[in-house]
């Protein structure tokens, strides 16, 4: 089964391999930067690169098709969140 991918995120080889990811929709902005068998993700919003924003949240995953999943999930929710708090 496929795991949704709405953030266009690399497969778990990318990650296996050791490289940074980060990217983003819009305001919201994530990193995913693999340490050893977890990936750990960071978001944050507004135009600012990840070394000088404040993050607002983070998460570790396992490098794996389960972590994979959990991660899109989390991000999805994180995203989803910041919407509603934007809109109050």
């Amino acid at each position: 089964m496929d795991v949704p991918n709405n953030f266009d995120i690399p497969g778990i080889k990318f990650f296996e391999c050791g490289n940074i990811f980060s990217g983003n929709k819009g305001n919201f902005n994530f990193r995913i930067v693999p340490d050893k068998e977890r990936m750990i993700v960071t978001v944050w919003h507004g135009f600012i690169c990840s070394e000088l924003a404040e993050p607002e949240a983070q998460a570790e995953f396992p490098i794996s098709k389960e972590g994979e999943a959990d991660m899109a999930a989390w991000l999805e929710q994180q995203r989803d969140s910041a919407k509603v708090g934007l809109s109050e």
